[in-house]
């Protein structure tokens, strides 16, 4: 085989490796507001923002009060509005009442283009 005909072989070799391992980015969590095991006054809105935009219809989170004086049963669900942002990559979870003071814990689910969901959580607590 010649050296030029090796070489191309190499690079569309190597050219489709590349498209394949971007296709199958998957999204990360960069940041959240608050984040992870702060100790914050109540938020208002708990923002997560992702390394690659989200297909909200199948992205989403649930809030979780994990521990709080005299909590017998943990963790339960609050009730809480999960949306997307002007920015694609943000996800906003909007508690339905001021949280009170207490431990929280954040379960999301991220789903970008390539349809793969990604889970995680994180805590934080409220003074």
């Amino acid at each position: 085989m010649s050296n030029a005909r090796t070489a191309l072989n190499a690079a569309v070799l190597t050219a489709g490796l590349l498209a394949a391992a971007a296709a199958q980015a998957h999204p990360e969590l960069l940041s959240s507001t608050p984040e992870a095991k702060a100790e914050t006054a109540a938020p208002s809105r708990i923002e997560l923002r992702f390394s690659e935009a989200l297909v909200t219809q199948f992205s989403g989170a649930r809030l979780l009060m994990t521990g709080m004086a005299g909590m017998t049963h943990a963790p339960m669900p609050v009730e809480a509005r999960v949306s997307g942002d002007a920015d694609p990559k943000t996800m906003v979870i909007t508690p339905a009442k001021p949280l009170a003071a207490g431990t929280y814990r954040v379960e999301w689910r991220a789903v970008s283009s390539d349809t793969h969901p990604i889970t995680g959580n994180f805590s934080f607590s409220v003074k």
